[in-house]
This record gives C-alpha cells, structure tokens and sequence, in this order.
C-alpha cells in the first residue's frame, strides 16, 4: 500500500524536484491533519528535501480540538493563531524549520498547491467521492480508521493517540525508505 507513494517521492527527490503531498480526508479535520504534520516531520527526520505537505477535505470543518492536543501530548509544540470558528494552528515539530499550518480547508484551497503535486487519500469517503483531483500527478489511497467514531467515549484519547501513531509509522516507514 505504501510502495507506491515512495516510489512517487523517490522519483521526485531523484529529478530534483520539489515533493508537494496534499492529504485528503472528508472535513479536514483529524486523519488528513495528523498525516501532514507526521509526512513533514518524518521528512525533515530522515533529510529528505524539498518535501512540502499539506492538507484539505472535501468540506471545510475545524482542525478538531483532540488532534491538537494528541499531538502536543506526543510532543509537538503548538500554537493557535486565531481564535475562530475554523482556527488556525501552528505545529512545531523542529526548532531550525517553518511550523506546519493546519487549518480546515478545501482540497483545491488556494492555500495548497494546484498542480505537480500526489493526493494522498486518507478516508475511504474522500477516496470514494473524489475519483479525480485535478492537478494531481499521482493520487494513493492510504486509508486510517476515523477516531471520531470515539468521540465522547473513555477511550478517545487512546484512540487518538493510536490513530496518531499508526500515521507516524507509515509515514516514518515511506520517508526511511527515500535515501
């Protein structure tokens, strides 16, 4: 499942060219989240340059409260830089390198690259929905159970926690790979 988006960055680091991933999930608001911030901080991990990751949905929500604090537990600084209905969030995974921007947008959102870049496909209903992105060079289907199915529950934060480690060893696995 993984084999093939290595393959795709691969080919991009050795033609030296710049690694543009847009995750996609549903709302943008927790898998497609999690994924970029791990892709970015594995990528940085293992040196892999030019590598830029970013996220959207097929409907605009909110980065969902339990994500944040999911990662500021595994060790991510984060910051909220405003305080709206859909904020926006910086998350510091290095000191030397740019925070990633997490925010509910849009797949095709003017925030994220509109061409020369792979579609990852986090959910199963984006993957679904979305047969076609435009712009997209490549598109993988990775799909991650949906922890909101635990919301409210006593294991919420287990499952985030899970869900959010299961992202960071696949995308630790695709960047270990790159070199």
């Amino acid at each position: 499942m993984l084999q093939p988006l290595i393959h795709y960055i691969k080919a991009k680091v050795q033609a030296n060219q710049d690694v543009n991933l847009i995750f996609i999930c549903t709302h943008n608001s927790r898998r497609s989240h999690l994924a970029q911030v791990w892709a970015q901080t594995m990528a940085f991990h293992f040196g892999v340059k030019n590598v830029y990751c970013y996220s959207g949905g097929t409907e605009v929500t909110t980065m969902f409260s339990k994500v944040t604090e999911t990662l500021a537990n595994q060790g991510f600084e984060i910051q909220k830089l405003s305080d709206t209905s859909n904020p926006l969030y910086e998350v510091k995974f290095a000191d030397e390198e740019p925070a990633v921007l997490c925010f509910s947008k849009l797949f095709d959102d003017a925030f994220n690259p509109k061409n020369d870049f792979a579609a990852i496909m986090t959910c199963s209903s984006a993957d679904e929905g979305c047969p076609f992105i435009a712009g997209a060079e490549k598109r993988f289907p990775i799909r991650y159970d949906d922890p909101k199915v635990f919301d409210g529950t006593e294991v919420m934060d287990a499952k985030y926690a899970e869900r959010s480690l299961e992202i960071a060893t696949e995308m630790h696995y695709v960047f270990s790979q790159i070199n």
